[in-house]
């Protein structure tokens, strides 16, 4: 299981880097011991990203992040609010990123802004970003005004979100194909001509030991299956000739 954060806070310490933190742990604690933990701070990116949109080549540090981002189990996104939006450098790393590489991946959208005021941030920006990418958003989005940090209600809003996200990871991985192996297909056993419909003198299909044998006049009744000789053919009467009959009728 692979866990990846993207933190687009821009300060050091930055409250969008703090957020991020207690979110994973939230995550993590609910997920396997073996669970990989990465993060991806944009700050550092900024320049390899201006360049990728100039060149159309991402540098060798951005081109990690784009891998560890669309190759993760589940997504925790994290932005500082500018202008009553998200920040233009966390929407130019997601621009860089190919439009179907989040396509039903698991995410956990969350903000901070200086003021409650712009809580809907998650709802108006955040959330159409993601669904456009057609990721999978967990329902509990996070937003932290600067009055939320040891004010009650952040920390439960946390843990909520961390267990819905924990959850549908966890979901996503345990269904998701191998690849390069095909799907099982299940095939009907099918009966050699001439075998009893009623009973069966081999194994039958569960693996127990054989099953009974008809008795005369039982009523077993021997079909012929296979596409053989004596099937009748099927009948078919033109729509056409069927209207016709019932207006004579």
């Amino acid at each position: 299981m692979k866990l990846v954060v993207v933190s687009a806070g821009l300060s050091v310490p930055s409250s969008t880097r703090l957020l991020a933190d207690r979110l994973a742990a939230a995550t993590v604690e609910r997920l396997p011991a073996d669970t990989d933990l990465q993060v991806v701070e944009l700050r550092d990116l900024a320049v390899e990203i201006a360049h990728n949109f100039v060149t159309g080549f991402p540098g060798p540090a951005l081109s990690r992040a784009i891998d560890a981002v669309t190759g993760a189990d589940g997504l925790i996104v994290v932005t500082p609010v500018f202008t009553a939006s998200y920040s233009g450098l966390f929407k130019s790393f997601f621009d860089v990123i190919h439009k179907d590489a989040l396509d039903g991946k698991p995410v956990l959208i969350a903000a901070t802004g200086g003021t409650p005021r712009h809580s809907l941030v998650l709802e108006h920006a955040l959330r159409p970003l993601f669904a456009y990418l057609r990721a999978v958003v967990v329902p509990t989005a996070v937003y932290a005004a600067s009055e939320d940090w040891g004010a009650d209600g952040l920390a439960a809003r946390i843990e909520r979100a961390g267990a819905e996200l924990a959850a549908l990871a966890g979901a996503v991985g345990a269904v998701r194909p191998v690849r390069g192996l095909a799907e099982p297909v299940s095939v009907p056993r099918t009966r050699p001509a001439g075998e009893d419909i009623a009973g069966t003198t081999g194994p039958t299909l569960d693996g127990s030991a054989e099953g009974p044998e008809p008795e005369p006049g039982a009523g077993a009744v021997d079909r012929p299956v296979n596409g053989s000789a004596d099937d009748k053919p099927l009948e078919v009467i033109p729509f056409e000739q069927q209207l016709a009959a019932l207006r004579v009728g």
